[in-house]
């Protein structure tokens, strides 16, 4: 059956020119920048993309956008491949590099030279800032704004061969210092940077920058449509600009969308690289960032990521996404797909004393009660078994149907067992709780017709495994990361409850051979995920309340 790919306006646009030009080849990209680890914003930027030529049958690529060799590496290069191809969305079209056009790009700089409509300028950023202007007052020409074409042609060679320092020149766009869009008041196009690149290594000293560089690069693959978030808006002026005065025939066309921003979390890569640099996190992989690799950590799948991407929707409006419509996609495809294991956090030994030492007898219980189809698993069950500290209360609270003094409870699966003597240590503290089971019940009701409201989980001592149980929340204790006071830094609302490490955990022998990567849903705990760096490990994808409101 063909996937049905949901309309949105940008498709709607697509359709019009389809209309006027049913030959038209549609053809994507997705642009990433290697100077950091793709997240979730950026997932939706593949989807768009990705989605779009699917949709029209036609091509998606993968282009690197390495103009800037100052912030950019290998590692991040190949993170972004690997995070591409794990949420399936392969660069049919194929993958490239914006380097592989540091050639064209210069050739055309010449073109746009000897044409008159480009010149090499000696202003510092500083002052180019100075002479830009404002939003309400034009900008002043560069007093090197009208050099000759040769002068140009001979300066601008120069700068190529590294004989000017850093910063000294630029070259500009000759445009319109009155424009009232300040992107077209002669942008730089070139400017010298003295810095090895990732993949030319030092072949150039001069790059381009990406207003300049980004549409010849679409030109030269065929693109069709260069989708990317708003804040580019403004710069697509300059964008068709680029394409006009160059030449270039088919015209590929700049389109925008909103960007993805989620609750308490941030998708500043630069502070994001802070965080990781800092020690802060357990790297770009920490399980409370909200990079792709990340997610993928902590137990996220492509399609839990690509649904929320879908529900957040597709617009040319900013909003702020709420992060349990995150937290509600992975929930609800666990919640069908993940199979059910022990985990207790807080062990305390429960002593059956009725029960013979040296038996050992298994119960099966369901691998996942909403699909029968998922099996059972047997849990061996012996004397001594571990209870949660939290189901058990001396001084119980009203309405508390867990174990407590001369109560009753159904270990789940197995007996009905009743508190006894319960045995404490010097401190006070419980070492132990000492019942007796009815050992006619066996997962089945008391024959003389007494109800047993609580029903609690275990694990047999002698068998169970220890592991250590990370227990995630949220990154901020702000909703809205954009919002934060002036006087004030990100680092002012880190959540210092984001991660709490449960190392006293534990958990069913079944999960000693969990691989990594592996969900399940720890009964009345949450859905968890064998994690990928650590032994014995298991991250806390989402807890099992959904706060989502339901449609």
């Amino acid at each position: 059956m063909e996937e049905i790919i949901a309309g949105n306006f940008i498709h709607d646009i697509i359709d019009a020119d389809l209309r006027e030009d049913p030959n038209i080849k549609i053809h994507t990209r997705f642009p990433p920048e290697p100077n950091g680890y793709l997240h979730i914003g950026s997932a939706k930027a593949i989807l768009i993309n990705y989605e779009t030529a699917k949709k029209y049958g036609g091509k998606f690529n993968l282009r690197y956008d390495d103009t800037n060799p100052a912030k950019e590496d290998t590692e991040y290069v190949e993170s972004i491949y690997n995070d591409l191809m794990w949420l399936g969305a392969e660069p049919d079209g194929g993958i490239f590099y914006g380097s592989d056009y540091f050639d064209k790009c210069y050739e055309f700089a010449i073109k746009l030279i000897k044409d008159g409509k480009a010149y090499v300028c000696d202003l510092s950023a500083e002052e180019m800032k100075e002479y830009r202007g404002t939003l309400t007052e034009a900008g002043k020409e560069s007093p090197y704004r009208n050099r000759t074409v040769e002068e140009n042609l001979d300066l601008f060679e120069r700068m190529k061969n590294g004989e000017f320092p850093d910063g000294s020149r630029t070259l500009r766009a000759k445009i319109d210092m009155s424009a009232s869009n300040i992107n077209m008041r002669d942008p730089a196009i070139y400017r010298i940077v003295h810095t090895s690149h990732h993949r030319q290594g030092d072949k150039w000293c001069i790059y381009p920058l990406y207003d300049y560089a980004h549409p010849i690069q679409d030109a030269l693959e065929g693109i069709t449509y260069s989708l990317c978030s708003l804040e580019f808006e403004n710069h697509r002026p300059l964008y068709e600009w680029v394409i006009d005065n160059i030449g270039f025939d088919p015209k590929p066309k700049q389109r925008e969308f909103a960007r993805l921003n989620v609750t308490n979390t941030v998708m500043s890569k630069r502070y994001l690289r802070y965080l990781v640099e800092n020690d802060m996190v357990d790297g770009w992989d920490d399980p409370r960032l909200p990079t792709i690799c990340a997610l993928r950590r902590r137990g996220y799948t492509p399609s839990s990521i690509f649904n929320f991407v879908r529900a957040a929707g597709v617009s040319k409006a900013n909003s702020l996404v709420d992060i349990d419509m995150l937290e509600h996609s992975i929930r609800e495809e666990l919640n069908a797909t993940a199979e059910r294991r022990i985990a207790i956090e807080t062990p305390i030994k429960l002593v059956i004393t009725n029960y013979p030492e040296d038996k050992t007898e298994y119960f099966d219980l369901p691998n996942n009660p909403q699909n029968p189809e998922a099996g059972t698993r047997a849990l061996p069950f012996t004397r001594e078994v571990y209870i949660d500290a939290s189901d058990f209360a001396e001084v119980p609270p009203p309405k508390f149907f867990r174990l407590k003094p001369e109560g009753e409870v159904r270990l789940m699966g197995a007996y009905i067992v009743k508190c006894g003597e319960i045995i404490k240590n010097e401190d006070g503290s419980i070492k132990e709780i000492h019942c007796t089971a009815d050992l006619e019940t066996r997962n089945g009701n008391p024959t003389d017709g007494r109800k047993i409201k609580g029903t609690i989980h275990w694990l047999s001592v002698p068998y169970a495994k220890d592991a250590t149980l990370m227990l995630y929340d949220k990154l901020f204790t702000i909703e809205n990361v954009n919002a934060i006071p002036e006087d004030k830094t990100y680092n002012d609302y880190l959540n210092p409850e984001s991660l709490k490490v449960v190392s006293t955990a534990k958990v069913e022998p079944s999960l000693a051979d969990a691989k990594a990567g592996e969900r399940f849903q720890f009964v009345r705990n949450g859905y968890f995920c064998k994690d990928t760096k650590h032994e014995n490990t298991f991250n806390r994808v989402v807890g099992l309340k959904d706060s989502f409101p339901k449609k």
